[in-house]
């Protein structure tokens, strides 16, 4: 890898997010320049607004900027995938694309790594004073409540958006609908290591959420029989070569 490589990717999906798309460019940059060689990875899942539109313009000011579009929405799991797949550098972060995560926690995120054990492949975000709803607050705690008791991945907070892992440890695992918020127990399940670092979060200032607690239950019940039946049924094998 040469010295112009980038050692960190950033991965932001985002879906009709246009006003959020500037702002939180300028934040990353201001947060990593001079910290380490990044670059940005935007991933356009086939937005309705101009989200695309203003992504383009941006690249013209900011060097460190790609954007990979999606011809055909995929959702999020697979817009994360794609962009860590057309990341070049061998540690991804995360952030979520509405402006909630703080790209200032970056670099807190790289010392914890660097504190400890290699072996670890995973440092999650753990938003201990979330900025939502008190309804969504509520379901985020009994969704967490009963993942921690079917999938035991010892994680406060396995749907924080913000996240910095190993590329080459992150390719390595199942790909399925949904797998972003259940990385800490496939991580797990894979041999490695993860760790929960408290983080900031904030209001979301512009655009408006693209979930519901509904929508998320649904999904999760189904989402979570498929996981702990991968940890039931997955083996891992250490190997060595000579």
């Amino acid at each position: 890898m040469s010295q112009t490589d980038p050692q960190l990717s950033v991965v932001v999906p985002v879906f009709n997010e246009r006003d959020n798309v500037a702002p939180l460019v300028h934040e990353i940059t201001a947060a990593l320049r001079g910290v380490v060689p990044f670059e940005i990875v935007y991933v356009d899942d086939h937005s309705r607004d101009d989200t695309l539109d203003v992504l383009r313009a941006l690249k013209a000011g900011v060097p460190e900027l790609r954007v990979v579009h999606h011809v055909t929405q995929s959702g999020q799991s697979t817009a994360v995938r794609n962009g860590v797949k057309a990341a070049r550098a061998p540690w991804i972060a995360t952030l979520d694309g509405d402006g909630q995560n703080d790209p200032a926690d970056i670099p807190k995120l790289l010392r914890e790594r660097d504190r400890v054990d290699p072996t670890v492949k995973l440092f999650a975000g753990w938003r201990v004073d979330r900025q939502d709803s008190g309804s969504k607050r509520w379901a985020s705690k009994w969704a967490n409540a009963i993942r921690t008791r079917m999938l035991r991945d010892d994680t406060p907070d396995t749907g924080c958006g913000i996240k910095l892992f190993e590329r080459e440890a992150f390719l390595e695992l199942p790909h399925f609908d949904h797998m972003h918020r259940y990385l800490p127990a496939l991580m797990q399940r894979a041999g490695h290591g993860t760790v929960s670092v408290p983080v900031n979060h904030r209001h979301r200032t512009a655009g408006v959420s693209k979930y519901n607690n509904l929508g998320r239950a649904l999904v999760g019940i189904s989402d979570l029989r498929g996981v702990a039946w991968l940890i039931k049924r997955g083996k891992v094998t250490r190997t060595e070569e000579f």
